[in-house]
Formats: C-alpha cells, structure tokens, sequence
C-alpha cells in the first residue's frame, strides 16, 4: 500500500519506519528541513530504541522517503495517517492549528489530484467532536458534495510508550478505530493484518476520548503512587515495600504499571492530556475534582524530591544527576520533571553536573530543540560518563535507576524511583 505519514515525530516516525518495514511504500513529511533530510540519509530523526536501524534498513530498500512539502506521492497515497503535534494552549485546551493547516493543504492537494478515494486517519490525540465538528467540515468546504466519495475519515489513536514504541507498534495492547458509522475500515484493516491485538470499531466520539481516559488514569496511578510515597518516606516506612505488597493484589489493584511511588510523570502525554481533559471537564460542567487535583499533586511531589534528596547537602555541594529526559533511553525533555528538578538544584546554589547517554543537545530537533531553548543552562551542566567516573561527588540522584548500570562508586546514591 502506498502511505503518506503527516509529520515525523515520536509517533509519525515510528509508524513511517514500521510501516515500511512491512513492505508498504511511505512518504514521510514534515516541514523541519533536518528531520526529511535525517530521514533521507537513513537515520532517525529522534532517539527510540531499535528505530535508527530500522528506518536505515528500510530507506536502503527504497520503501521509506521524506519530503517537507505534498508532493505527488501524497496525492498518489491510499492512506494518509496524520500525526502532527496538538500541543497544549494557555487554556489547557489543545492547540488544532497543526491540524486544521494539515487538513486544508490535504483537501486541496485532493481537489487538485482527482483519483481514487483516500483514507486519512488521524493519531494526533484530539477532543471529541474534532472530526464533525473542525476536520470534516474543512473536507467538506473545499471538497463540496464530493467529500464523502473521495475522503473516508478516520481515528485511529496510537498507544506507543517511548522507549518501546517499535515493540508496542506490532503488538499493541488494543487497536481503537473510529469511523462515523462505527463500521470497519479496509485500510486501517490492511496496515493491522497480522497484528494480534482486541480491535474495537466506534463512532468518532468514542475513539477520540480513549486517550484521554487512558492517560487520565496514568496519571492518576502515578499521582496516587507518589501520594502515598511521601507518606511513607515522611513515616520512615519503605516505599518499595508497601508497593511489592500492594502490586500483589492482581485481582483487585488492576497491575503495577504506573502504581510504582518514585518520579513525577511529565512527557508529550500525559500533563498535555490531563490539562485537556480538565478543560474538557471545565466545559461540559462536569466537576471533575480528582482529575484536577492531578497536576497540583505532580507539582507538589517535584517540589518533595527536592527537599528529600537536598536534605542533608551542604550549600554548594557538587551533585550529579543520572537523566535528564522523562524516560529513560529517550531523548524526550518535553515537560521533563528532570529539568524541573535540575532548575531547582541550580537555583538553590548547588554545582549540578547531568549524564543522560541518550541526551545530545546537536540531535535535538523540533520541540526538543525548544525545551533545550527555554533551559540554556542544561548545554552547560551535561558531562559524559568518563567526567562522571573521574569526579567525586557529594550526592548522586539517579532519575533512572541506572547507578548501578554503571557500577559508579563516587559518592552515596539517591534513587528516586524507590523512595525507600
């Protein structure tokens, strides 16, 4: 199948290079000039396991291109997956410039290259009602009455984790698919054959609210986990304790993902959704008060870890930070807590020095680039792991509980994933 992928990052490359090592023809685009032409030399455009050796392997075999602008290719393409950014307004809501600019220039890319019906199917995590009420009216305004007949809309969320995004590709733990009947979609069918995972056909609004509610709750595990990790570390109780015993309860406490007290949750997902969802709630008066509690409760632990791992440091004390990404093997800094706290320790006179192996200010790009931007100071602190093995320190605080990874013995050790 010939496929077009609107926009190159986290999930658009991902899905570009899975795609195409399935043997499907794609056409990745994106306006940044240094993503397309990364993509062009065979390399990734960011840092996901796995990732760089594939998009190199399927460029070599002529399935996988990029380009800035619509080419023919587009046009010519029997799917096209958008993936853009829907970032987070001052409101809380999210940002459709993104989507509403690539859903004009698809409709009169169409309008100009009259063919064979196109399926476009939208990952970009967006409010329900967005396809009735802002994508199909944009088809429909440029289209006319032909809409219908040229362009089936779909969404189809993505549930990728970075740092196993390739993995979670080909085996998802779900595959949601929206269409304005609810009724199953051949091109979505065809890219998903042989992927062995529950597929639930819905109507827009039902597939458009899944990734909040399932982000929603990530959060709330977390938020929840980090509750009780203050309580325990303010009692002298261990954490790590009372999440074994709480975890072995499969029957009732769901599973341990995101029940494990440690790090705040930051990343592209879950802040951004949380905040639109609350919006959404804000909206529709629903009076959501645990879902509002969320970011106030992520703010407070970010603020706990500081006074917890400073908590015997003597003003000035030389500190090493192991991570500085949300995630680790990712070079994700996007509402990173790690910077949050990185910030802090520099601000209250500190001498902050951080190793992240997957962290390299010259391979940044796009809103990466931007968080780097907006933290300059972090270009000055990053060291690589000889200085971190040359170098005493007065305290190390490991973000990703990889100090022992790295068999340091230069200072105590603070990992603040265990809390114990």
């Amino acid at each position: 199948m010939k496929i077009a992928i609107m926009g190159l990052g986290y999930v658009g490359m991902t899905a570009a290079a899975c795609l195409a090592s399935r043997g499907h023809e794609v056409v990745g685009v994106d306006p940044s000039a240094t993503k397309v032409q990364r993509v062009e030399e065979g390399r990734s455009p960011i840092t996901e396991p796995g990732l760089n050796d594939l998009v190199e392997s399927v460029v070599k075999r002529g399935l996988l291109r990029a380009t800035t602008t619509l080419t023919q290719d587009v046009a010519d393409a029997e799917l096209v997956i958008v993936c853009v950014g829907t970032p987070s307004a001052v409101d809380g809501s999210h940002n459709m410039t993104y989507i509403v600019e690539v859903t004009r220039q698809l409709a009169e890319l169409f309008q100009t290259n009259p063919g064979r019906k196109v399926t476009v199917a939208y990952r970009s995590t967006i409010r329900p009602g967005t396809i009735e009420e802002l994508i199909q009216p944009i088809f429909n305004s440029i289209l006319g009455g032909d809409a219908a007949g040229r362009v089936e809309v779909v969404y189809n969320p993505e549930f990728l984790r970075e740092s196993s995004a390739i993995n979670d590709f080909f085996a998802p733990p779900k595959i949601v698919v929206g269409t304005k009947d609810g009724e199953r979609s051949a091109a979505i069918d065809a890219i998903n054959d042989g992927i062995n995972a529950p597929v639930f056909y819905v109507k827009y609004r039902e597939s458009e609210i899944t990734k909040f509610v399932d982000n929603t709750f990530h959060a709330v595990k977390t938020a929840f986990a980090n509750e009780i990790g203050r309580i325990c570390a303010r009692l002298d109780i261990s954490a790590t304790e009372v999440h074994k015993i709480f975890i072995a309860d499969t029957k009732l406490n769901v599973s341990p993902y995101y029940l494990r007290p440690g790090g705040p949750f930051g990343g592209s997902c879950l802040p951004k959704d949380v905040r639109a969802l609350q919006y959404i709630s804000r909206t529709a008066g629903a009076g959501t008060h645990l879902i509002d509690s969320l970011l106030q409760s992520n703010s407070a632990h970010k603020d706990f870890l500081f006074e917890y791992v400073t908590r015997d440091l003597i003003y000035g004390a030389r500190v090493l930070m192991l991570g500085l990404a949300f995630k680790d093997k990712s070079d994700d800094l996007r509402e990173s807590p790690n910077v949050d706290l990185a910030r802090m320790l520099i601000t209250a006179g500190y001498q902050l020095s951080v190793f992240d192996p997957f962290v390299a200010p010259h391979s940044l790009v796009g809103q990466n680039l931007g968080a780097l931007s907006n933290s300059p100071f972090i270009r000055d602190i990053l060291v690589d792991e000889e200085t971190v093995h040359a170098t005493m320190w007065d305290l190390v605080i490991d973000s990703r509980s990889i100090a022992s990874d790295l068999d340091l013995d230069v200072g105590p050790v603070v990992d603040i994933n265990a809390l114990a």
